[in-house]
Protein backbone atom coordinates (compact mmCIF):
# COMPACT_ATOMS: atom_id res chain seq x y z
CA UNK A 1 0.00 0.00 0.00
CA UNK A 2 1.08 3.09 -0.74
CA UNK A 3 0.29 6.44 0.77
CA UNK A 4 -1.04 9.94 -0.47
CA UNK A 5 -1.04 13.09 1.59
CA UNK A 6 -2.91 16.31 0.35
CA UNK A 7 -1.34 19.61 1.16
CA UNK A 8 -2.44 21.76 -1.08
CA UNK A 9 -6.07 24.43 -0.57
CA UNK A 10 -4.82 28.17 0.44
CA UNK A 11 -5.92 27.95 3.68
CA UNK A 12 -7.75 31.03 3.58
CA UNK A 13 -9.77 30.32 6.88
CA UNK A 14 -6.34 30.58 8.82
CA UNK A 15 -5.19 33.25 7.00
CA UNK A 16 -2.97 36.03 7.91
CA UNK A 17 -0.76 32.74 9.55
CA UNK A 18 -1.29 31.24 5.97
CA UNK A 19 -0.11 34.62 4.19
CA UNK A 20 3.61 33.34 5.67
CA UNK A 21 3.51 30.10 4.91
CA UNK A 22 1.54 26.49 3.53
CA UNK A 23 -1.23 26.09 6.08
CA UNK A 24 0.57 22.21 6.74
CA UNK A 25 3.73 23.85 7.49
CA UNK A 26 1.84 25.53 10.48
CA UNK A 27 3.40 24.17 13.99
CA UNK A 28 0.88 21.61 16.17
CA UNK A 29 2.47 20.47 19.11
CA UNK A 30 5.83 19.81 19.04
CA UNK A 31 6.04 19.81 15.25
CA UNK A 32 5.14 21.11 11.60
CA UNK A 33 1.54 19.88 10.83
CA UNK A 34 1.95 17.70 7.78
CA UNK A 35 4.69 15.85 9.94
CA UNK A 36 1.75 14.07 11.29
CA UNK A 37 0.25 12.11 8.46
CA UNK A 38 4.08 11.02 7.52
CA UNK A 39 4.29 9.60 11.15
CA UNK A 40 0.91 8.18 10.95
CA UNK A 41 1.54 6.60 7.77
CA UNK A 42 5.04 4.98 8.72
CA UNK A 43 3.81 3.94 11.70
CA UNK A 44 1.20 2.21 9.93
CA UNK A 45 3.87 0.71 7.18
CA UNK A 46 3.36 2.73 4.79
CA UNK A 47 6.43 3.74 3.86
CA UNK A 48 6.11 5.13 -0.08
CA UNK A 49 4.29 8.47 0.37
CA UNK A 50 3.33 11.12 -2.10
CA UNK A 51 3.05 14.84 -0.98
CA UNK A 52 0.61 17.29 -3.13
CA UNK A 53 0.68 20.63 -2.72
CA UNK A 54 0.37 23.75 -3.84
CA UNK A 55 2.77 25.77 -6.17
CA UNK A 56 3.16 28.37 -4.39
CA UNK A 57 4.64 26.54 -1.70
CA UNK A 58 5.97 23.57 -2.96
CA UNK A 59 9.82 24.91 -1.87
CA UNK A 60 9.13 24.94 1.32
CA UNK A 61 7.34 21.98 1.36
CA UNK A 62 10.51 19.88 0.14
CA UNK A 63 12.86 22.43 1.99
CA UNK A 64 10.91 20.93 4.93
CA UNK A 65 10.60 17.38 4.63
CA UNK A 66 13.45 16.96 2.23
CA UNK A 67 13.68 12.94 0.98
CA UNK A 68 11.58 10.93 3.89
CA UNK A 69 14.99 9.77 5.30
CA UNK A 70 14.32 11.49 8.60
CA UNK A 71 10.91 9.93 8.82
CA UNK A 72 12.29 6.43 7.62
CA UNK A 73 10.28 6.63 4.36
CA UNK A 74 10.48 7.78 0.72
CA UNK A 75 8.68 10.79 -0.43
CA UNK A 76 7.65 12.14 -3.83
CA UNK A 77 5.95 15.55 -4.70
CA UNK A 78 3.02 16.63 -7.13
CA UNK A 79 1.86 19.99 -7.79
CA UNK A 80 -1.62 20.64 -7.83
CA UNK A 81 -1.49 24.16 -9.97
CA UNK A 82 -5.05 25.29 -8.57
CA UNK A 83 -7.27 24.34 -5.82
CA UNK A 84 -9.73 22.52 -7.59
CA UNK A 85 -10.95 20.23 -4.63
CA UNK A 86 -10.07 17.02 -3.36
CA UNK A 87 -10.74 14.50 -5.77
CA UNK A 88 -8.65 16.70 -8.55
CA UNK A 89 -5.64 16.94 -5.87
CA UNK A 90 -6.17 12.94 -5.88
CA UNK A 91 -5.96 12.20 -9.48
CA UNK A 92 -2.33 13.53 -9.26
CA UNK A 93 -1.54 10.17 -7.99
CA UNK A 94 -2.56 7.98 -10.79
CA UNK A 95 1.41 7.32 -12.13
CA UNK A 96 2.22 7.48 -8.66
CA UNK A 97 0.11 4.63 -7.34
CA UNK A 98 0.76 2.96 -10.31
CA UNK A 99 -1.86 0.18 -9.73
CA UNK A 100 -1.77 -0.18 -6.27
CA UNK A 101 -4.07 0.00 -3.02
CA UNK A 102 -3.75 3.71 -1.19
CA UNK A 103 -4.04 5.51 1.95
CA UNK A 104 -5.17 9.16 1.57
CA UNK A 105 -4.74 11.89 4.67
CA UNK A 106 -5.39 15.59 3.84
CA UNK A 107 -2.60 17.25 6.13
CA UNK A 108 -4.35 18.79 8.19
CA UNK A 109 -6.50 15.88 9.54
CA UNK A 110 -4.76 15.17 13.15
CA UNK A 111 -5.71 11.72 14.97
CA UNK A 112 -4.59 11.57 18.47
CA UNK A 113 -4.10 7.98 18.64
CA UNK A 114 -2.73 5.56 15.67
CA UNK A 115 -4.44 4.55 12.40
CA UNK A 116 -3.06 1.66 12.36
CA UNK A 117 -6.04 -0.47 12.97
CA UNK A 118 -7.99 0.90 10.17
CA UNK A 119 -4.86 0.95 7.70
CA UNK A 120 -4.96 -3.05 8.18
CA UNK A 121 -8.80 -3.61 7.80
CA UNK A 122 -8.35 -1.92 4.28
CA UNK A 123 -5.48 -4.64 3.61
CA UNK A 124 -7.94 -7.32 4.71
CA UNK A 125 -10.83 -5.69 2.29
CA UNK A 126 -10.97 -7.72 -1.07
CA UNK A 127 -11.97 -4.24 -2.83
CA UNK A 128 -13.47 -0.97 -3.20
CA UNK A 129 -12.76 1.45 -0.70
CA UNK A 130 -12.92 2.18 2.90
CA UNK A 131 -13.88 5.82 4.51
CA UNK A 132 -13.32 6.56 8.47
CA UNK A 133 -16.59 8.14 10.66
CA UNK A 134 -16.49 10.07 13.81
CA UNK A 135 -19.76 11.91 15.26
CA UNK A 136 -19.56 15.17 15.67
CA UNK A 137 -21.06 18.51 17.00
CA UNK A 138 -20.96 20.03 13.75
CA UNK A 139 -21.60 17.37 10.85
CA UNK A 140 -22.52 20.28 8.62
CA UNK A 141 -19.10 20.98 8.16
CA UNK A 142 -18.19 18.28 6.82
CA UNK A 143 -19.02 15.27 4.14
CA UNK A 144 -22.13 13.22 6.29
CA UNK A 145 -22.74 9.83 5.97
CA UNK A 146 -26.29 8.43 5.97
CA UNK A 147 -26.06 4.97 7.90
CA UNK A 148 -28.04 1.51 8.12
CA UNK A 149 -26.99 -0.51 10.74
CA UNK A 150 -23.85 -2.16 8.59
CA UNK A 151 -23.75 0.36 5.22
CA UNK A 152 -23.25 3.62 4.32
CA UNK A 153 -26.37 4.85 1.89
CA UNK A 154 -25.23 8.32 0.89
CA UNK A 155 -22.85 11.01 1.58
CA UNK A 156 -23.61 14.40 1.56
CA UNK A 157 -21.69 17.14 1.39
CA UNK A 158 -21.47 19.67 3.90
CA UNK A 159 -25.54 19.42 3.84
CA UNK A 160 -27.36 22.32 5.75
CA UNK A 161 -29.58 19.41 6.81
CA UNK A 162 -27.72 16.67 8.30
CA UNK A 163 -28.80 13.14 7.96
CA UNK A 164 -26.21 11.91 11.27
CA UNK A 165 -23.78 13.15 12.88
CA UNK A 166 -21.38 10.95 11.67
CA UNK A 167 -18.73 13.38 9.56
CA UNK A 168 -16.66 11.25 6.86
CA UNK A 169 -12.47 12.57 8.36
CA UNK A 170 -10.19 13.33 6.11
CA UNK A 171 -8.75 9.45 5.81
CA UNK A 172 -9.47 7.77 2.89
CA UNK A 173 -8.75 4.56 1.72
CA UNK A 174 -9.02 3.60 -2.22
CA UNK A 175 -8.23 0.59 -4.97
CA UNK A 176 -7.04 1.21 -8.22
CA UNK A 177 -10.57 1.72 -9.54
CA UNK A 178 -10.53 5.30 -7.84
CA UNK A 179 -8.88 7.11 -10.76
CA UNK A 180 -11.66 5.97 -12.87
CA UNK A 181 -14.25 6.80 -11.07
CA UNK A 182 -12.40 10.31 -10.43
CA UNK A 183 -12.83 10.78 -14.38
CA UNK A 184 -16.66 10.58 -14.26
CA UNK A 185 -17.28 12.87 -11.57
CA UNK A 186 -18.33 16.89 -12.39
CA UNK A 187 -17.48 19.75 -10.44
CA UNK A 188 -20.00 20.82 -7.88
CA UNK A 189 -21.76 23.71 -7.64
CA UNK A 190 -18.76 25.73 -5.91
CA UNK A 191 -16.35 24.42 -8.87
CA UNK A 192 -14.47 21.47 -6.99
CA UNK A 193 -13.97 18.08 -8.02
CA UNK A 194 -15.53 16.62 -4.82
CA UNK A 195 -14.09 13.80 -2.54
CA UNK A 196 -17.63 13.12 -1.62
CA UNK A 197 -18.63 12.11 -4.99
CA UNK A 198 -15.81 9.60 -5.62
CA UNK A 199 -16.92 8.20 -2.44
CA UNK A 200 -20.70 7.83 -3.36
CA UNK A 201 -19.65 6.11 -6.89
CA UNK A 202 -18.08 3.15 -4.89
CA UNK A 203 -21.57 3.56 -2.58
CA UNK A 204 -23.38 3.01 -5.68
CA UNK A 205 -21.02 -0.41 -6.29
CA UNK A 206 -21.59 -0.79 -3.05
CA UNK A 207 -18.03 -1.46 -2.56
CA UNK A 208 -17.52 0.89 0.58
CA UNK A 209 -16.99 -0.09 3.54
CA UNK A 210 -16.41 2.02 6.93
CA UNK A 211 -14.67 2.25 10.73
CA UNK A 212 -15.56 4.84 13.09
CA UNK A 213 -12.64 6.13 14.79
CA UNK A 214 -12.71 5.78 18.85
CA UNK A 215 -10.13 8.40 19.51
CA UNK A 216 -9.80 12.45 19.43
CA UNK A 217 -9.19 13.87 16.21
CA UNK A 218 -10.09 17.35 14.44
CA UNK A 219 -8.92 18.77 11.37
CA UNK A 220 -6.69 22.07 11.95
CA UNK A 221 -8.45 24.34 9.09
CA UNK A 222 -10.12 26.60 11.48
CA UNK A 223 -8.80 28.93 14.10
CA UNK A 224 -10.37 27.17 16.50
CA UNK A 225 -9.53 23.71 15.57
CA UNK A 226 -5.52 24.48 15.10
CA UNK A 227 -5.92 25.13 19.02
CA UNK A 228 -7.71 22.09 19.27
CA UNK A 229 -4.98 19.91 16.81
CA UNK A 230 -2.35 21.65 19.47
CA UNK A 231 -3.61 20.38 22.29
CA UNK A 232 -4.24 17.08 21.10
CA UNK A 233 -0.65 16.13 19.92
CA UNK A 234 1.00 18.20 23.10
CA UNK A 235 -0.93 15.95 25.25
CA UNK A 236 1.17 13.04 23.52
CA UNK A 237 4.18 15.04 22.74
CA UNK A 238 3.75 13.89 18.87
CA UNK A 239 4.39 10.75 19.21
CA UNK A 240 1.71 8.22 17.72
CA UNK A 241 0.31 5.08 19.63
Amino acid sequence: MKGVILAGGKGTRLYPLTKATNKHLLPVGREPMIFHPIRQMVASGIDDILVVTSKEHMGEVVNCLGSGADFNCTLTYKVQEAAAGIADALALAEGFARGARICVILGDNIFQTSIRSHVEAFRKQDKGARVILKKVADPERYGVAALDETHILEIEEKPSAPKSSFAVVGLYFYDEQVFDHIRTIKPSARGEYEITAVNNAYIAQRQLQFDIYEGQWTDAGTFESLIEANRLLSDVKNVIE
